[in-house]
Order: C-alpha cells, then sequence, then structure tokens
C-alpha cells in the first residue's frame, strides 16, 4: 500500500500523508530500488570512465560522466571476467545494464552487465579486423588492381553532389583537361544509408557501361564521418567493379578500407582529379614536338631516296653503249683468234719445213720411205688439228654472237618493241617530243617515218 502511494506520488498524484503512517528510510529506498530496477531494466549508457576501483571481491566500482554529470557504477566479477579488453582511466566506454539504488547508503547507481569500448576505439577495433580479413582474402593484392586510363573518355563520381570533395574535383578538370566529360553520381557519403548509396553508385557506374574510370570518395572528417567507406559492403562493390576505381577519401592522413581495395588511392579528391586529368598543355606541347618531328624525319627520309634515285640513274646504261662494247669484245675476240690461227700455222709449217729439210738430207730410200710416212702422218695430224682448233674457234664465236645477240636492242625489236629517234638522238619520254615533230620507228625490220600528232606525258 505504501509503495502504491509513493508511485501515484511520482505519477503526479498528491500523497494523502495526513491519514498514513509515515515511510520508513529503508522502504523507501527500497520502493525506490524497485521502481528504478522496473523502469530501467536495461539501459545503454555512454561515458568517460573515472575512479575504477578493483578490490580482491573482483568486483569493478567506477564512475561513468560526461561533461555535465556523472553515475556510480557497479560490474560484478561474474561479469566482467568475460570482457576482452581492460578497461582504463578516460576510455570512453559503452555500458549495458539496469538503474539500481544502494538501500544501506540511498546511493543511485547502474550496474552494469556488459562493456565496450566507444567512440574511436571501438571503430579502430573494426577498422582493423576489417583490414586483416580482406587483406587475407587478398583483396588488397596488386596483382587485382586494374591499371588506369592514361586519358578517360569519361569519369563517374561517386559522392555528394553538394559536396566539397565535388567541387575540388571539377575546378581541377577544368583547369587541366576541361574537355574530359564527367558525371556525378548522387550519393550519401556520411550516416546510416551511405554506404547501400555507395554501393549502388559502384554497381550503377558498372551497368551503365559510361565510364572508363570512377572517383569514389569525400572530403575530410573524422573517423565516423568517413566510417561508411570503412564497410564490408563498400570495400565489396569496389573490388568487384569492372571499372578501374579511384578512391579519394579525406585528407592525406585519412586511410580507409576503400583506399586499400581500390585500384588506386589518391590523397585527396583534387588529387584523384590531377592523377586522371593530363596537362591539356603539356599534351599540345607534345604533339607539336612531334609534328616537328615527324616533318623532319619526313624531309631526311625523301632526301635519301632523291639520292638513292640519283645514283641508280647513274648506273643505268643505254643499250646502244651496251651493244657497242659487246661489238667491240667481239671484234677483240675476232682477232685474237685469227692471230692463234696464225701463230699455229706458222708453228706447223715451220716444223714441216724442218722435216722436209732433214727429208732431203736423208739419201737411202728407206729413210725417204720412213720420213715419208711420218710426213704424211703429220700432214694428216695437223689437218686434224687445224680443223680441230677451227671448230672450237667457230663454235666460242657462236656462243659469244648469241651473247651479243641476247643484249642486243634487236632482240628486244623482234619481240614487237621499237626505237624512236629524232636522227642519232633516242627518244626516251614522251616528253622529249612535239606536236608534228617527225621522228623515225625502228622496227626489227626495217624503220619506217613517224609524225607527232599527240603527247600524252603519263
Amino acid at each position: 500500500m505504501q509503495g502504491h502511494n509513493l508511485f501515484h506520488a511520482e505519477q503526479g498524484t498528491p500523497a494523502q500523508s495526513d491519514n498514513q503512517r509515515p515511510l520508513t528510510v529503508t522502504e523507501l529506498n527500497s520502493q525506490t530500488r524497485r521502481m528504478l530496477e522496473t523502469r530501467f531494466a536495461n539501459v545503454r549508457v555512454e561515458g568517460e570512465l573515472s575512479g575504477l576501483a578493483r578490490p580482491g571481491s573482483g568486483h569493478w566500482y567506477f564512475t561513468l560522466k560526461d561533461a555535465n554529470a556523472q553515475i556510480r557504477c557497479a560490474m560484478f566479477k561474474n561479469r566482467n571476467r568475460s570482457l576482452r579488453f581492460v578497461p582504463a582511466e578516460g576510455m570512453q566506454l559503452i555500458v549495458r545494464g539496469r538503474v539500481s539504488l544502494y538501500e544501506g547508503r540511498g546511493d543511485y547507481q547502474l550496474i552494469v552487465d556488459h562493456m565496450e569500448e566507444g567512440g574511436a576505439g571501438a571503430l579502430q577495433r573494426a577498422f582493423e579486423a576489417l583490414k586483416l580479413k580482406l587483406a587475407t582474402e587478398g583483396l588488397f593484392n596488386s596483382e587485382h588492381k586494374k591499371p588506369l586510363p592514361a586519358l578517360p573518355s569519361h569519369i563517374g563520381v561517386v559522392t555528394s553532389p553538394t559536396g566539397a570533395a565535388i567541387r575540388d574535383i571539377l575546378a581541377v578538370l577544368r583547369r587541366r583537361f576541361p574537355s574530359i566529360p564527367i558525371t556525378v553520381i548522387p550519393s550519401a557519403v556520411q550516416g546510416k544509408e551511405a554506404a547501400n548509396e555507395l554501393v549502388r553508385g559502384v554497381e550503377m557506374a558498372n551497368r551503365s557501361g559510361l565510364f572508363d574510370v570512377l572517383i569514389v570518395g569525400r572530403g575530410g572528417g573524422s573517423l565516423e564521418d568517413l566510417w561508411p567507406f570503412n564497410e564490408e559492403r563498400v570495400a565489396r562493390a569496389i573490388a568487384a567493379s569492372d571499372v578501374p576505381v579511384v578512391s579519394a577519401v579525406g585528407h592525406e592522413i585519412d586511410f580507409t578500407i576503400a583506399d586499400f581495395v581500390a585500384d588506386y588511392r589518391a590523397p585527396t579528391p583534387s588529387a584523384a582529379a590531377e592523377v586522371l586529368s593530363p596537362d591539356q598543355q603539356d599534351i599540345l606541347n607534345k604533339l607539336a614536338l612531334l609534328n616537328r618531328k615527324l616533318q623532319a624525319l619526313m624531309k631526311h627520309r625523301l632526301q635519301v631516296l632523291s639520292q638513292t634515285l640519283d645514283n641508280t640513274s647513274l648506273r643505268l646504261r643505254h643499250p646502244g653503249e651496251r651493244l657497242r662494247e659487246h661489238h667491240q669484245r667481239l671484234e677483240d675476240l675476232h682477232i685474237r683468234l685469227q692471230q692463234s690461227m696464225t701463230i699455229a700455222l706458222q708453228f706447223h709449217s715451220a716444223r714441216h719445213q724442218r722435216l722436209n729439210d732433214r727429208l732431203l738430207q736423208s739419201s737411202p730410200s728407206r729413210s725417204i720411205e720412213r720420213l715419208q710416212g711420218q710426213l704424211n702422218l703429220l700432214k694428216n695430224q695437223l689437218d686434224s688439228s687445224i680443223q680441230v682448233l677451227l671448230k672450237q674457234k667457230e663454235s666460242r664465236l657462236k656462243q659469244l654472237t648469241g651473247m651479243l645477240d641476247a643484249v642486243s636492242p634487236l632482240a628486244t625489236l623482234s619481240r614487237g618493241y621499237s626505237i624512236v629517234a629524232r636522227g642519232d638522238e633516242f627518244i626516251r619520254e614522251a616528253g622529249q617530243l612535239t606536236e608534228g615533230e617527225r621522228v623515225t620507228a625502228r622496227f626489227s625490220q626495217g624503220s619506217a617515218d613517224c609524225q607527232v600528232i599527240e603527247i600524252h606525258k603519263s
């Protein structure tokens, strides 16, 4: 009944204390404890740890505080022995438990059942755990990194359309290479829905087939602000992208899981734009240099070809010159043949004379007969030798004559060609003629006087 009156007093109903027995302190504290434990049976509280005491009983006693208030806490040994970390003075904690009252002293306190690090500490542990997991799977390995295009044809940017990152990217691209198309794929970059929107942005960019490179990023912020880029689903979406991805999250000192799994990590959004956009003036300067080199190379090549043509022209000889050379060589061979025959005849005639003299000097008839026989034999040998030599020389003469005929322009004429001449001058090209001029055309058999009607120079 007393508890009932207290409860209604807490609800705003005036307590009728005039006709009721007053509560003892023990009763008040007991009822207050039950009310607190019923109303706040399971709460989560975040605050800074202070005054941690760990007596021999194994229980922990400490205070949680923030800038404006504090609350005493107790965590019994059957609960704290399962913790995976040791809390320290000043650590930011998130605890779960029930609000209660220590009746003996009337102290309001929080009985803690579970404790975890709060703030950046927990996030950092989650970051390191995911980093280790993905590294073990090989998602950070260099062989999975896709090369960036030297000159992108279309850049997609998955980021907030109103953030500083897109403004920095656009400013760099306008300065360095304004003709590169860029499309912003809107996405939240902070908050609970940011990770899902980043994943949708990367997947949509891949499905569109419009882009040959993506920038995924945002400006700087705290670890909590950048946390969507540390989500596992975002990392796996970037790793699965067929389009090369440049991660550009935060400032140069900021690292996220997206940086490790992306094909390239840029320290800032501006740096990402710098990497993907070559300096337009540098390209124009290189093109001008290549154009000058190409012109110089073509000029040199033309000079070499012209010199080669001149040298070839000098080596070409008119068929008439070659014909005169072969005719002269034939005459030389004919003279040498006559000289060889004369020498041979003189030699054999001299020998015959010597034999005849020896015959005249020998008077015995037997010697005369023997010598007569030898003379006849030698005469026959001489005749045979002369005939053989003549045949050899005649065969050689025919061979040389055939060779001469093979290179003679007369043989060419016999195949249907003709030689056009103006007096003693041979006409080699149409440009040497004038309309109405009379020339001579020589054929394999005979010649004809002709008049030039029309000239075609090609």
